[in-house]
């Protein structure tokens, strides 16, 4: 079966708390199996039948709606997609690993988009962006708390969903499904 992991935005902030614990429960009584969190903050690593992630994703969204009266964004990837989406971000390798992100988007923005964007937020910060794969690769390079580049300001812009994780939390994700041995796909 294969193994995904879900990225969910907004979970435990603003009174959104949900505990770990309950998150698992939920997933597994949505019939998700080897459900596992890694790093307490919405990854959850869980066995589905193979299937698109799309579909995936809205089940998990009104998972969050049913279980905690949460709305929140589901990302969901395999591990492939979260290696590649890794591998292509062109600042992990020059950049701190706690300030450069991937935002993982619910759909692929087009070159348009990105580059009004970027239009957009010149000259109000030193943040460097580049478009992936159904991602954002960002280097917050001052700090993600002291940006204006904020993910509502991003989702706007680009017209779609996202949630944003660090290149070391994307890199314990990735170590944890390859721990599980879980099929790749």
């Amino acid at each position: 079966m294969p193994r995904y992991v879900a990225l969910l935005g907004s979970i435990n902030i603003g009174g959104n708390r949900v505990t770990m614990a309950e998150l698992r429960r939920a997933f597994e009584v949505e019939g998700m199996g080897n459900v596992e969190t890694v790093v307490a903050s919405g990854n959850v690593l869980f066995d589905h039948d193979a299937r698109p992630t799309a579909g995936l994703e809205e089940k998990l969204a009104m998972l969050m709606r049913e279980h905690f009266d949460i709305s929140s964004t589901a990302i969901v990837r395999s591990r492939d997609e979260l290696a590649a989406t890794l591998a292509d971000n062109p600042f992990a390798s020059d950049g701190d690993d706690k300030l450069v992100h991937s935002m993982f988007l619910t759909r692929q923005p087009n070159a348009a988009e990105f580059d009004a964007m970027i239009a957009r937020y010149s000259g109000r910060g030193p943040e460097r962006m580049a478009l992936g794969d159904r991602a954002l690769h960002i280097d917050y390079v001052d700090g993600v708390g002291r940006s204006a580049l904020t993910g509502p300001f991003i989702e706007r812009q680009l017209a779609c969903k996202g949630t944003a994780r660090n290149v070391r939390s994307i890199a314990r994700i990735i170590a944890k499904m390859e721990e599980e041995g879980g099929e790749t796909i």
